[in-house]
Formats: C-alpha cells, sequence, structure tokens
C-alpha cells in the first residue's frame, strides 16, 4: 500500500483520469473529492461491500433457478404421463 501525506486543497492524481483531493480535515474525518471518468464507478467500501453481497447472492438465486424449474418441469411431465398401472391402491389390491 502507498502511503501519501497531504494538505488540504492539495491532490493525488492515479493514471491520467483520476484526482483525488483533500478538501477539509473535521477531527477525525477527512473530506475528499474524487474527479473520475463517468466509466470510473467510485464507492465507499461499506457501500461497495453490500454490493458485492447483494450480486454473490442474486448469482446463486440464479444459478438454482433452472434446477428448480427442471424438477417442476418433470414432476409437470409426471402429472400428465397416463399411468400405466393406475394408482397404488389399485396396483396393491388387485387380484393375483
Amino acid at each position: 500500500m502507498l502511503i501519501l501525506t497531504r494538505r488540504i486543497g492539495e491532490c493525488i492524481t492515479i493514471g491520467d483520469d483520476i484526482r483525488i483531493k483533500l478538501l477539509a480535515i473535521n477531527g477525525r474525518q477527512v473530506k475528499i473529492g474524487v474527479k473520475a471518468p463517468r466509466g470510473v464507478v467510485v464507492h465507499r467500501e461499506e457501500v461497495y461491500e453490500r454490493i458485492v453481497e447483494q450480486n454473490r447472492l442474486a448469482a446463486q438465486s440464479a444459478a438454482r433457478a433452472p434446477v428448480l424449474d427442471a424438477a417442476g418441469m418433470m414432476r409437470r411431465k409426471l402429472e400428465d404421463e397416463p399411468q400405466e398401472h393406475g394408482s397404488y391402491e389399485e396396483a396393491t389390491h388387485s387380484s393375483h
């Protein structure tokens, strides 16, 4: 990790397109400004972590959906097929 010291009003540049400027210090809080191209997404770390977790949960749900859908399709197919031996009761109580 690169550690830099800055005073209020001073900037840090990242590549050619991103500037981070120290705007104010109020006790233990530091206010910074980030100037970046529109395509660069900037989040506070705690917000980013929630986004990652929500995406992970959504991906898990999506991965399970085809399995659940396939099970439902199989159940419907079995319900629609004519039974060769009738019901369980008919099969177990028929004369031998």
